[in-house]
């Protein structure tokens, strides 16, 4: 029902404004280039808009340096669709909501089981693997043909919200769909360097430092680290650490849930929490009580109180689970 409406009212569209949540990856950049090169190939407008800046490591998809940071000149910008991809509410939009005044209709397209349906058009599919698989699938239903650039937009999108092919939202049709961007000429070698290995030298230093400060709960099926502000503030970071740590952590025998605690740079007295579970523990469920979500296997929240706090309430609500 959801991907039928959507179609219709892209095919009524004339001009769109694509955004994506803050702090992106490589799904939400993989889907957001992938439709706006639909609605192009279409014969109709866009513009793509960010709350904040592209992150490191993803300038070699063809078309990044389109992606426009949300500045006050683009307040003017005129469009009759608004399409918010990868965001379980609007506000993971950050300030770009801000732009639809006019109230144009809004078509949320996204995976996540937390997603609250805030749009005038609702395509969320949990059971796909990330969003870049619906982009696919609209694509087909579309029954437009695709080049390189999009193939491997979609790639990159569908290969980080697995884990490249891990977590167990991995099916088959991931599978099939992968195996025909494949035959675009992907250097499927060179994707997966840019962006797990391509860490900047001090980056990597400053993980050496955060490591060590691992801490476990219940004989060590739950590990959490922390970031505190003054470790950030020292350096001017390229590179988002949560994966790494939290990977570090998935990757010990034994372990249930993965926590990473980090003190908000741009807002004092906030903490952002990154959960990720091996599948027992729903970690969305957790972090759905604090004002969050995501998947059940990976999750996140920001929540308001001090590190020490934040930690205290979080952990006790994960041990909770246990039970």
């Amino acid at each position: 029902m959801g991907l039928a409406r959507a179609v219709r009212l892209i095919k009524r569209s004339k001009y769109f404004l694509i955004t994506t949540h803050t702090n992106a990856e490589g799904d939400a950049l993989g889907s957001l280039l992938a439709f706006y090169r639909l609605v192009q190939a279409l014969g109709k407008k866009a513009v793509m808009v960010t709350g904040d800046k592209v992150p490191y490591g993803y300038d070699f998809i063809p078309g990044i340096n389109k992606v426009r940071k949300l500045s006050p000149k683009l307040r003017q910008i005129k469009f009759d669709c608004f399409v918010a991809l990868d965001c379980s509410d609007l506000a993971r939009c950050g300030g770009v909501r801000g732009l639809n005044q006019e109230k144009r209709p809004v078509i949320n397209i996204d995976h996540h089981i937390s997603n609250d349906r805030f749009g005038d058009i609702n395509w969320v599919e949990p059971h796909c693997s990330s969003t870049s698989e619906m982009i696919y699938r609209l694509y087909k239903e579309m029954r437009l043909p695709y080049r390189r650039d999009t193939a491997l937009a979609l790639y990159t999108g569908m290969m980080t919200d697995t884990g490249s092919f891990r977590y167990p939202n991995t099916t088959s049709f991931t599978h099939q769909a992968v195996a025909e961007l494949l035959k675009c000429g992907l250097n499927v070698t060179a994707i997966h360097k840019s962006v797990y290995e391509n860490i900047p030298l001090p980056d990597a230093r400053l993980l050496s430092r955060i490591l060590p400060g691992m801490k476990e709960e219940l004989g060590g099926k739950i590990i959490w680290f922390e970031i505190k502000r003054g470790l950030l503030n020292k350096r001017k970071l390229s590179f988002d650490l949560s994966d790494e740590v939290l990977g570090f952590a998935r990757a010990i025998k034994g372990v249930e849930v993965a926590v990473l605690f980090k003190e908000n740079l741009s807002s004092s007295g906030e903490i952002r929490v990154n959960f990720r579970s091996q599948g027992k523990i729903d970690v969305n469920r957790i972090a759905r009580h604090f004002g969050g979500g995501g998947h059940k296997t990976a999750s996140g929240c920001t929540v308001k109180g001090s590190l020490d706090s934040v930690r205290r309430r979080v952990l006790r609500r994960v041990k909770e689970n246990f039970k």
